[in-house]
């Protein structure tokens, strides 16, 4: 398993359920797929997924709404599960799913961007600790912490950031101990997992300057 953890994806269309796929593997999260949910249960494991993918009209005898149920009595109300469907499309079918337990509901065919940003929004909402309890505030880093946490992300090392932003190592290694605190992690790893799953980081002129930095100092 990745640091970020799995998403489940259960939806019999394979175009629907690759897009799925995709978004998660973007957001550093393994997946485990199924067709309906006899599959699903089959492949089960007993550790918590991270969150899940439902599609309401599933073939078979058990529809969206029973998985959906069913995760939630396995895992916890907590779990945050996406709807999604083709033909159960109108304002009553999505605030019918919204009242039985889910976190949020799409319409098919999944946009790629919308669908990105609907797990950004229900993973920063569920996790209000890591899975060791210890609390997370990434609203605190600071612009500093943010630029080397962006160049973490980056795959560049300690000595390369310091170049970069003209610090030291040992002040780089000081802001990395910082951010892992306030992200509520024990790596640099998980700390990168988690502001892709977070949305901490993102590519803008800032970090291109930065990286471009690392290019033209040698």
């Amino acid at each position: 398993m990745t640091e970020c953890g799995t998403i489940l994806v259960v939806d019999h269309e394979d175009a629907s359920r690759l897009a799925a796929v995709q978004a998660a593997v973007r957001l550093g999260y393994e997946t485990r797929t199924a067709e309906n949910a006899e599959l699903l249960f089959e492949r089960l494991e007993t550790e918590r997924p991270a969150l899940a993918i439902v599609e309401v009209e599933l073939p078979g005898p058990h529809m969206g709404f029973e998985v959906m149920r069913e995760l939630h009595a396995r895992f916890g109300e907590d779990l945050p599960v996406i709807l999604v469907s083709a033909s159960r499309a109108t304002a009553f079918d999505r605030t019918a799913g919204l009242m039985l337990g889910a976190d949020d509901y799409l319409v098919k065919p999944l946009d790629t961007g919308e669908l990105l940003a609907r797990l950004r929004r229900s993973l920063r909402r569920s996790t209000v600790s890591n899975g060791n309890g210890t609390s997370r505030d990434e609203s605190s880093l600071s612009p500093r912490e943010r630029e080397i946490l962006t160049l973490l992300a980056n795959g560049r090392t300690q000595r390369e950031i310091a170049a970069a932003l003209v610090i030291s190592p040992k002040t780089v290694a000081t802001h990395i101990q910082h951010l892992l605190s306030k992200l509520g992690v024990h790596s640099r790893a998980q700390a990168v997992g988690v502001a892709y799953r977070l949305g901490l980081v993102e590519l803008d002129v800032r970090a291109h300057a930065l990286e471009a930095g690392l290019h033209t100092d040698g």
